[in-house]
């Protein structure tokens, strides 16, 4: 059966440089072919986008009118993310994704000529049915990605809206990372089959450590022991953005390169601040919870609470960014002296002392440049590649990775090359079309 699926997707698995469907994708394409009403329990990190995804290829129609499918996920982030993932399979299908500090006419105008599939979050979406921007009695499949983040973030009443446009019968794949009680009223089912790929927390390869400290020291632990990570990527997290702003401005003094990441920052500083970590300009992530689950970021060694959680499910939540898909990784819990345990973590884990002075790592390997053309200027990453090998002459391992997005692309290039490249192409067009081309701010 795999490989008839694989064979069945060889073109989309190819286009996403993916060799063949996992259990889990394998699983979920056959049970929804068959069932109406399907949840998916799986952990970050596991391939679940790819399969919903796929499930709802096989009920999209070439000839099939107005909006088919629904993707309704709990963040922008998330958001676009999915749409990523559908657009690099090159479907011939229409996206549209809406999410909120987007547009709205933009949205609409790209709704008016109805898309195959639409991606978005529970306000926007609902604000949509509201304004009658699309016609939603057409859909015949509808996937709750994060779906017990969005019930947790309170989106009961945008999602009510949402259904209420339904037309009742269309099928329903649901995904989660915890399992749920009782399904909310505005579900139109109240049993579901359940494919189960959860980890057991015994199963995991995440080694766990205490790091105590004093109170009035601790910003300076935690930058001690990030530091002795050597740029081996690493997330922080804290439970306020506050404390995001408060650490970050200390990391800042010293000269520690990072990133930033919470609920409060403009979509746009949020969508640079991960498309460095991924890239390798910013090896630490300083961020809330916003960053525990749903967003495509590299493997990660180390997790770090500076603020743990007040419930298990987000501290499980924050531990899952790493030791991921058979890998192993390390989480540390630093502990001020007037701060105690929750009684969710083994009062056996073990104690971890730090002797070294502060150190700081060298800088990280790679810098991120901005470039002023994207997609919708018909630019594509190898013409990019292209421009910073021949003018600029790099080769191929000097570039990491490239992001091209509606209007601005971001391409990570090795530290140490980054003056004479921009000397080298300060006066060159790309297409035709003159580009500013910079450091990143």
């Amino acid at each position: 059966m795999q490989q008839n699926l694989n064979d069945t997707y060889a073109e989309f698995l190819k286009n996403l440089s993916i060799p063949a469907l996992n259990t889990m994708q394998e699983a979920v394409i056959e049970k929804t072919a068959l069932a109406d009403n399907v949840m998916l329990l799986a952990p970050t990190g596991s391939g679940k986008t790819l399969a919903f995804l796929i499930s709802v290829m096989g009920i999209l129609h070439t000839a099939g009118k107005g909006v088919q499918a629904l993707i309704v996920a709990p963040s922008r982030e998330l958001s676009l993310q999915i749409e990523q993932v559908f657009r690099t399979m090159k479907t011939n299908f229409k996206v549209s994704c809406c999410y909120g500090g987007h547009s709205v006419k933009i949205e609409q105008s790209s709704l008016s000529q109805a898309p195959a599939l639409i991606i978005g979050t529970p306000g926007r979406l609902a604000d949509h049915v509201a304004r009658k921007s699309f016609d939603a009695s057409t859909i015949k499949m509808v996937v709750l990605d994060e779906f017990d983040k969005s019930l947790q973030m309170g989106f009961h009443e945008q999602l009510k809206v949402i259904f209420r446009a339904l037309s009742g019968s269309q099928k329903h794949l649901l995904t989660s990372a915890t399992r749920l009680g009782i399904l909310p009223d505005f579900l139109p089912f109240t049993k579901v089959e359940t494919l189960n790929h959860l980890k057991d927390e015994a199963d995991s390869k995440l080694k766990l450590s205490l790091v105590k400290t004093k109170s009035t020291d601790k910003v300076e632990t935690l930058m001690r022991l990030v530091a002795d990570f050597n740029q081996e990527v690493c997330l922080i997290f804290c439970n306020h953005r506050d404390a995001v702003e408060r650490i970050s401005a200390l990391f800042e003094r010293h000269k520690f390169a990072h990133g930033i990441f919470h609920g409060a920052m403009e979509q746009i500083d949020r969508e640079k601040n991960l498309i460095k970590f991924r890239g390798g300009a910013h090896n630490v992530l300083i961020a809330t919870d916003l960053a525990a689950r749903g967003l495509d970021i590299p493997a990660i060694r180390h997790v770090v609470h500076y603020q743990l959680p007040p419930h298990h499910e987000e501290f499980v939540h924050r531990n899952g960014r790493t030791a991921r898909m058979h890998a192993d990784g390390e989480a540390y819990l630093i502990l001020a002296d007037d701060e105690s345990l929750p009684d969710y973590i083994d009062r056996t884990i073990e104690e971890i002392k730090l002797t070294k002075p502060l150190q700081l790592p060298p800088p990280p390997k790679y810098a991120c440049l901005y470039v002023s053309v994207g997609k919708k200027d018909k630019i594509s990453k190898g013409d990019i590649a292209g421009l910073f090998m021949k003018k600029g002459a790099l080769h191929g391992d000097d570039l990491g990775l490239i992001t091209t997005l509606d209007h601005a692309s971001y391409v990570a290039v090795k530290q140490s090359l980054v003056k004479k490249l921009l000397t080298s192409i300060k006066d060159e067009k790309l297409k035709k079309m003159r580009v500013k081309i910079e450091i990143a701010n």
